[in-house]
């Protein structure tokens, strides 16, 4: 006996074949087996790519999303422990409790914020590189304002130097630094979430190629059995037809509470956070203008740079139809406005060469001093960053929730379109047997 193999035996097959196709009966087995795969194949696409979404808003986006909050906490905490120092400094020889205190509070925090940063961040793109800067360069800062507090004490001069050069390091390699990583991981943030808020749609054409499958096999069988209506198929098209409903539905919802958190959560925090850095960095500015002793032109500039960042762009950009929102920024708008007035009488004193005056107006204890002002400007910003940043996560949430259940959902619609599908045409096959 020869036995055929190879293109030999395809060609001696495709007869057969040819032949069974043009029966009803293997028309039907093949009309079968295209529903299942087509059934199969969107279920895992819809199953699979919800599973991914739900994946990113359960993982990336908190991941990011609490990265960020972290990085702005060491941006905010730097920011202020060189406002705070500067302020110290102007005290003279033993600075004031509270100074001291909200100065190591704030280096504490730094501290704390970067070994989060550090332990969420892997990679070794530039964000990376810029969290190992801060780690080897945040001891240097504190020891030179160390050095320049130890000199200050003793009513030496060049502890002003070393706290000009601190400042210097905190500006231009710090905060740089800080914002680098601010900018690789909002980045992350906003990836992950326009691939969380994406539409379904390879599943959702698959979805719609199983549909018309389905009516066609219908319409055929149809024409077959003059029966109007199969059961089986019937049913497999109902669970199809709510399989892409489903799909659809939860991912604009999911899409549309994530543009939400975009809108109303980390697009106005990014801005209040530039708003509140602004303000840290014109009150280290005022401070190290009057620790020059009349060599302070330069920090002066700084200052008026600063605060326009915090008035002209900044507050006055911050539109925002919530009640807390508006609130915030309006007293905060005030508090600025009352900052600027009480630096011109500070600046008016310098000037004069009321020297102790000016700087008792600059840290002083009292309601006018800009120290006190600029702590009410402060706690309007961070009031207005929390209400925003729980605005964040709660529609990142109610995104989480609209697509909760779908995956599963949808595997279990698939398996009843498949078993539809097979049990209608079954039916009928039966009938030939």
């Amino acid at each position: 006996m020869t036995l055929v193999r190879g293109p030999a035996a395809v060609a001696t097959r495709l007869p057969g074949v040819r032949r069974r196709l043009r029966r009803t009966p293997g028309r039907l087995a093949l009309a079968t087996a295209v529903l299942v795969v087509l059934g199969l194949a969107t279920g895992v696409a819809g199953a699979v790519g919800v599973r991914q979404r739900i994946d990113l808003l359960d993982g990336a986006t908190a991941r990011s999303g609490d990265l960020t909050v972290a990085v702005q906490r060491l941006y905010r905490a730097l920011s202020d422990a060189d406002a705070t120092a500067a302020g110290a400094f102007l005290a003279g020889g033993v600075e004031p409790a509270a100074l001291r205190e909200r100065y190591q509070s704030d280096i504490a925090d730094a501290a704390a914020a970067l070994a989060v940063v550090s332990a969420g961040r892997a990679g070794g793109d530039r964000g990376d590189a810029a969290v190992a800067r801060i780690t080897t360069e945040l001891p240097v800062y504190t020891g030179l304002v160390e050095t320049a507090r130890v000199y200050n004490r003793q009513g030496v001069p060049i502890g002003g130097a070393y706290l000009r050069e601190a400042s210097g390091l905190m500006r231009e390699r710090l905060l740089p630094a800080v914002q680098e990583v601010y900018e690789a991981t909002s980045r992350e943030l906003d990836d992950a979430r326009d691939r969380a808020a994406s539409f379904p749609w390879f599943a959702v054409l698959l979805g719609l190629l199983t549909i018309a499958a389905l009516v066609a096999v219908q319409r055929y069988l149809a024409r077959l059995t003059n029966r109007l209506f199969n059961l089986g198929l019937v049913a497999a098209t109902a669970a199809a037809a709510v399989l892409i409903l489903w799909l659809g539905v939860s991912a604009v919802l999911a899409g549309g509470r994530l543009d939400a958190s975009r809108e109303q959560g980390s697009k106005p925090v990014a801005q209040l956070v530039g708003v509140r850095v602004a303000a840290l960095q014109a009150r280290a500015d005022e401070a190290h203008t009057l620790i020059a002793r009349g060599n302070g032109a330069r920090f002066e500039e700084d200052y008026a740079r600063a605060m326009e960042s915090v008035t002209g762009h900044g507050l006055a950009t911050i539109s925002d139809p919530d009640p807390t929102t508006r609130s915030a920024v309006g007293a905060a708008t005030g508090e600025a406005q009352k900052w600027l007035a009480a630096h011109r009488d500070l600046r008016a004193l310098d000037d004069a060469g009321q020297y102790a005056q000016a700087v008792a107006a600059a840290v002083g204890t009292g309601p006018e001093s800009t120290a006190s002002i600029f702590n009410q400007l402060d706690e309007h910003l961070a009031s207005a960053i929390e209400h925003h940043g729980q605005r964040f996560d709660r529609d990142v949430g109610r995104a989480a929730g609209a697509l909760a259940g779908a995956d599963l959902g949808v595997a279990v619609l698939a398996a009843l379109l498949i078993v539809g599908a097979a049990l209608g045409i079954q039916r009928r096959l039966a009938e030939y047997r």
